[in-house]
């Protein structure tokens, strides 16, 4: 089996990496290493999930560390270019430890948070500037920093990137690196305009491709759960409420925000990820799905690219996408390194048509079977028994002494409470809550608008043995995660059933086939 030295890794990154327990090369790793660390350009195909992240940050550190080029203020010896904040702070943390260890410092920059800090970092000098291309373009502009002594510049996700309409500043910010310098491009497709980046930018590219992007990892499993408009809230609050992590994706970020509340009204514990909110926000969200806090996140594609976190067994498409490609990319966040994954789709019946035509084109054969709240087949997809928290609720205080008629204090559904405080009436109806902070996980749902520099993640590999790309924040297995007996009902103990939330009747009114298309990030 081939070894990340065998490949020409430096002994200091292959100590780096053993520490983290990461010792076997993936096949995007294997493939393109060799070429990447002699200096070449490389062009890496490789569907989400590959391993990418360490295909690139590895030539990148052992490229600088060889180097004998002195570190400037505003001036950063390699660029890594990504599409969203999420990823640039994913790659951060893969990075991070890694350079520590070399000496090498690494800064990350894109927008939603206060430049300020950004600016000082530049300053200060850094080796590695990860950073989305918006908010670096007006650093340049504003004379923050320079491109002019980069060695070697990455672009990760381009095809997202142009998918996101990012070209012409990707272009602009390329022609402002060194013409002499290394350029590495990672891409699921070659299509809507990456091929002009390369064609412009790159120098003999040597091309590896260790995957199609049109086809799913054989890890994953797909079933398309048919299902009456009036049931669909039923059965995505039936598997959402089984134990183990869950990406729920919806076409709108006011459709994840409307289904994050009715969930959590159902007393399922879960955060939104969309971009509507503030970076602080989305950070916080992050951490409470990461940290097993609230188990189930609902992302609008958004959360479709780049995203990783540790354990996600399952991926339900309560909107089907527009696009196979989103398809593809949206499954993606589950079976990843080579871990198994469930994938599943609801369908009204005004969606057959839509729904067979996507997953024609995303080249898989789904399971497709009819399904009611209850159904045996839903503890097969979503094994372990059912669990629900009573949504928090603030009772009306009294008007304070001496005031009569004074306004009430009390707010209803907490949304306002303060972090990890909890009414009486908060309790499981049925077994413990899988962490008493799910309450504060649902307070942060709509997120604050103070912005503020994130505090940098120090994300581990998957676990021993293999070269997966690290989680966005560090990651623990909630102890909800301990499978037992079944529930066969929809209804969450308790008295805190789905219809009475108002969650049924208001995902399926908002939810018909032909709805908007765009705002959905």
């Amino acid at each position: 089996m081939t070894t990340f030295t065998e490949l020409g890794v430096p002994v200091g990154l292959t100590q780096a990496l053993a520490a983290l327990g990461i010792t076997t090369p993936f096949p995007i790793q294997a493939a393109t290493l060799p070429d990447s660390l002699a200096g070449k350009d490389v062009l890496g195909r490789g569907r989400t999930g590959s391993g990418k992240t360490y295909a690139f940050a590895l030539p990148v550190l052992a490229r600088l560390a060889a180097s004998d080029k002195p570190r400037r203020p505003g001036r950063p010896r390699a660029l890594i270019l990504a599409p969203t904040r999420e990823l640039a702070t994913q790659i951060d943390a893969a990075l991070a430890p890694l350079a520590a260890t070399l000496g090498l410092r690494t800064l990350v920059v894109f927008g939603g948070v206060g430049a300020n800090p950004q600016i000082k970092g530049l300053a200060a000098g850094v080796d590695v500037l990860v950073a989305c291309p918006g908010r670096l373009d007006d650093h340049l502009r504003n004379g923050h920093a320079s491109l002019d002594a980069v060695e070697v510049t990455v672009l990760d996700e381009a095809d997202h990137m142009a998918d996101l309409g990012f070209l012409p500043v990707v272009r602009r910010l390329l022609e402002q690196t060194p013409r002499d310098g290394q350029r590495l491009l990672f891409s699921a497709t070659l299509d809507n305009g990456v091929d002009i980046l390369v064609k412009r930018f790159m120098r003999r590219p040597v091309t590896h491709a260790v995957d199609s992007a049109a086809e799913a990892p054989v890890e994953m499993t797909h079933h398309v759960l048919h299902v009456r408009g009036d049931d669909r809230f039923g059965v995505l609050v039936d598997l959402l409420a089984a134990p183990g992590r869950t990406v729920v994706f919806t076409r709108t970020k006011r459709r994840a925000k409307v289904l994050t509340k009715q969930l959590v009204a159902a007393g399922v514990p879960a955060v939104e990820l969309h971009g509507n909110l503030a970076q602080n926000a989305r950070n916080r969200n992050l951490s409470a799905f990461s940290d097993g806090s609230a188990e189930t996140l609902v992302a609008t594609d958004i959360a479709a690219r780049g995203i990783h976190v540790d354990d996600v067994a399952l991926v339900i498409h309560a909107d089907p996408p527009v696009e196979h490609k989103a398809y593809l990319h949206r499954s993606g966040r589950t079976a990843r390194a080579g871990a198994q994954g469930t994938v599943v789709t609801l369908m009204t019946d005004d969606q057959q048509a839509e729904v067979r035509d996507l997953t024609r084109k995303a080249g898989v054969r789904p399971t497709t079977s009819r399904t009611r709240p209850g159904d045996p087949l839903l503890a097969q997809l979503a094994p372990g028994e059912r669990r629900f928290v009573a949504p928090p609720s603030v009772p009306a205080q009294p008007a304070p002494s001496g005031r009569p008629g004074g306004r009430s204090r009390g707010r209803g559904a907490g949304r306002n409470a303060a972090p990890g405080g909890q009414s009486s009436s908060m309790r499981s109806s049925s077994t413990q809550s899988p962490s008493a902070r799910s309450s504060s996980a649902q307070a942060t749902v709509g997120g604050a608008n103070e912005s503020g520099r994130p505090g940098r993640s120090r994300g581990r590999g998957r676990g021993a043995g293999h070269g997966g790309e690290p989680a966005a924040t560090t990651t623990a297995r909630p102890a909800a995660g301990q499978a037992r007996g079944r529930r066969n009902s929809g209804q969450p103990r308790g008295g805190s059933a789905p219809a009475s939330s108002g969650g049924a009747a208001g995902f399926s009114a908002s939810s018909r086939v032909g709805g908007r298309r765009h705002g959905g990030r």
